[in-house]
């Protein structure tokens, strides 16, 4: 049975239609499912969260392979669904439960666009991270997660991101891949964390916020609203001197490991 003949069957069964309050788009796309499933499989996780399972096309397949698998669904009339069918199912908004998952857990989702940006910053900022995330963007999300300096897509989202994980691209799909039909193009991602000599995550948020508050503004003028007790400001002549930068460079023009050196600079430890 194909996706959108499984959807389709979904659909009639429960008697519902997509919520565009909720993001809701079903992936039809049986290539692009089995490429996200070949990279689940990829990274052998013993645990597997899916974070808006919908309609199934994903937990159907998921649920043959990975006998501990969680369910995080919004939508109460889909959460009982799967709760009907025996699944360990949070009903929560991914944004705001508490996130008490493992380094052996592996997230997948077809995420809301919505919330993308929001919950890959918040898993980046976990004390213990996931084993592995593997995760549906709009396209533009995706190209500034992995933007490189001194390019358009390239801000706080990407210097954030990069410090914590390595990514890779695992396909596209295209708008008639889903139904409804999307507006837009999408990206899949995989996330596998990496070293970091962050200790506060939080603080240098904070701190990379900060840098790219005003994009066109140079960076000695955005970081000027810095915490003085937690940031010495005044070494900031000092590390240009060392790295070679002209004072009127803009945070954009900075790569996340120059981000990183000058966070750990200016840091009054």
């Amino acid at each position: 049975m194909t996706a959108l003949e499984r959807l389709q069957k979904r659909l009639d069964e429960l008697k519902i239609f997509a919520k565009k309050s909720l993001g809701q788009n079903f992936l039809i796309s049986d290539g692009v499912i089995n490429k996200i499933l070949a990279a689940v499989d990829d990274e052998k996780p013993s645990e597997v969260i899916e974070e808006g399972p919908g309609c199934g096309a994903l937990t159907d397949l998921l649920s043959e392979k990975y006998k501990k698998l969680t369910l995080i669904e919004l939508d109460h009339q889909l959460a009982e669904f799967w709760r009907s069918h025996h699944f360990n199912v949070i009903e929560a908004d991914a944004l705001q439960m508490d996130w008490h998952f493992s380094g052996e857990h592996l997230l997948v989702s077809n995420l809301p666009y919505q919330i993308s940006s929001s919950l890959v910053i918040d898993r980046s900022l976990d004390e213990v991270q996931l084993r592995a995330m593997i995760l549906m963007f709009q396209k533009e999300v995706a190209q500034r997660i992995r933007a490189v300096q001194q390019t358009e897509h390239y801000g706080m989202l990407s210097v954030i991101v990069q410090e914590f994980w390595t990514i890779e691209t695992v396909c596209d799909a295209g708008s008639r891949e889903f139904k409804p039909a999307t507006k837009v193009s999408s990206r899949v991602l995989k996330f596998i964390p990496r070293q970091s000599n962050i200790a506060d995550k939080k603080q240098y948020l904070s701190f990379v916020k900060s840098c790219f508050q005003q994009r066109r503004r140079v960076l000695n003028t955005n970081i000027s609203s810095l915490d003085s007790q937690k940031f010495d400001k005044s070494k900031l002549t000092e590390w240009f001197v060392a790295h070679k930068k002209n004072e009127k460079i803009r945070a954009e023009e900075l790569s996340p490991q120059e981000i990183n050196t000058l966070y750990n600079f200016l840091r009054i430890t």
